[in-house]
């Protein structure tokens, strides 16, 4: 089991450093620069600017001096934001983004697999048409559409919760975790669904229903763990989209999270902050997969051989 974690860091850190390589040499082959939307500036003027952050080097020292500061826990200034670091801006988002994040994906888990195991259990009845009519629903119309249509409606038509902002405590989460979560709910009830049915039909279910054991108890302590299986593995990678996949919905709903910035960051080419959220975003999506590969090796040994 060591080993098989510790390849499983070793390929996560070749992972992070290829995402930080490309996504800095990427950025700077862009079109248009920082400061190039700012009104006309002479060119002496737009000279000490460069200069001043660093940015009349060649892109290679440009590189090394990134991956100096990196090394010592500083992702530098923001060339947006003057006033503030990079550090700064990401520390006051992040709070909100995770919070968004955990209850999202506690709500997709939890309604995912209980809608799942309800269509499983009662294949081909009316609550299995039912949820696979919503699993349909919640995969195919996106959330940019589901966003605004759930402020006109619950927030402006019927009053009952809040358009936008983070002021209203927990009313404020409602509707932006619900929306982010809808798809992974879908997703999950189907994944649920079909593994279940298919751990249903294995051998040894079809013995411990012989040998008279009730439909709970084999549900728990047979099909279920190896049904599971798959949801874990989707769980991962879901939980880090969540996360840092939320830009959309921080934006629809005015939320203060690291999406919000990141937009920004990018529409204003502020390399900096752009290469900080892109190394959070890639930190958590490989953190999460190395989890659910843990996970479901722990779950099944006979993976940790795979």
């Amino acid at each position: 089991m060591i080993s098989f974690v510790a390849k499983r860091l070793w390929s996560g850190l070749w992972t992070l450093a290829a995402l930080i390589t490309l996504t800095f040499f990427v950025m700077r082959l862009v079109p248009g620069g920082p400061f190039s939307k700012n009104r006309k500036i002479s060119p002496e003027v737009q000279a000490n600017i460069e200069a001043a952050f660093h940015l009349d080097e060649p892109v290679w020292r440009q590189f090394l001096r990134y991956l100096g500061g990196l090394v010592q826990g500083d992702l530098g200034p923001s060339l947006r934001f003057r006033d503030y670091s990079v550090n700064d801006l990401i520390g006051s988002g992040l709070p909100y983004s995770l919070t968004l994040g955990f209850w999202a994906i506690l709500v997709a888990a939890a309604l995912g697999i209980s809608l799942g195991m309800a269509g499983a259990l009662r294949r081909n009845g009316p609550v299995d048409w039912a949820t696979g009519a919503f699993g349909v629903m919640g995969i195919a119309v996106p959330i940019f559409i589901l966003g605004p249509l759930a402020q006109l409606y619950f927030s402006l038509h019927l009053g009952l919760l809040p358009v936008s902002g983070w002021n209203d405590g927990i009313r404020s989460l409602i509707l932006p975790v619900l929306i982010l979560a809808l798809p992974n709910v879908a997703y999950i009830s189907r994944l649920t669904r079909s593994s279940l049915i298919e751990s249903l039909r294995e051998p040894h279910i079809r013995t411990a229903r012989a040998k008279g054991i009730g439909p709970w108890r084999v549900l728990r302590a047979h099909a279920l763990n190896g049904a599971l299986l798959p949801v874990v593995a989707y769980l991962g990678p879901a939980t880090a989209g969540l996360i840092t996949g939320s830009i959309l919905i921080e934006t629809i709903f005015a939320l203060p999270g690291v999406g919000r910035h990141f937009v920004d960051a990018a529409l204003n080419r502020d390399y900096p902050l752009v290469m900080g959220i892109t190394l959070l975003y890639g930190g958590f999506l490989i953190l999460f997969n190395i989890l659910t590969d843990i996970t479901r090796a722990w779950m099944d040994p006979r993976l940790r051989h795979g």
